[in-house]
């Protein structure tokens, strides 16, 4: 089998299989990398270990800190007490939560996560609608052309009066003619 046709095996896996978690199976948390594929994950009761990656998922999946992947144990495992059989993506998450299968100690960080977005985002929008406000109340000389860059974060430039800058150019300008 070629590479790229197991790339898509796993893939086709990845996201499309909505099973739940077996008896034997955990959803974990992926604490942090420890290297050579191994992560150290963390239970719904906060105990922690490493799992390693099966060779499949390799160079194919990356996951992340704050990820959900179901784990089997290895019974004969000291440190590494777990294999990752898959990796939880958002709407995996969702149908485990619909099917009530979702452990308890993780729903509260899900709840956390959800009520800090919607914080964020209000003051995006607050800081966007001051702009524009501003934008309104200025001249229309703006370069309407350029599309903002929602990567950047916005930085307000003081504008210094016009009236101060002519009288410095003028001060400037008739010292240089007494010197001719």
């Amino acid at each position: 089998m070629s590479v790229t046709t197991k790339k898509k095996h796993v893939e086709r896996e990845l996201y499309e299989d909505f099973s739940l978690p077996e008896e034997h199976q955990s959803i974990v948390r992926v604490v942090r990398p420890r290297g050579n594929n191994l992560h150290q994950v963390t239970t719904p009761g906060g105990e922690e270990f490493l799992a390693s990656m099966p060779h499949k998922f390799r160079k194919h999946v990356w996951i992340k800190r704050g990820d959900y992947v179901v784990t089997e144990s290895i019974p004969e495992g000291n440190k590494v007490r777990a294999e990752i059989v898959r990796i939880l993506m958002k709407d995996h998450i969702r149908y485990i939560v619909q099917n009530n299968k979702w452990p308890a100690g993780f729903s509260e960080h899900e709840n956390e996560k959800d009520e800090k977005e919607p914080s964020k985002e209000l003051e995006r929008i607050k800081l966007k609608d001051d702009v524009e406000s501003d934008e309104e109340s200025g001249d229309d000389e703006s370069d309407d052309l350029l599309m903002e860059n929602p990567n950047r974060p916005v930085i307000y430039v003081e504008e210094t009066d016009s009236s101060e800058d002519e009288s410095e150019e003028d001060e400037t300008s008739g010292s240089e003619e007494e010197n001719n």
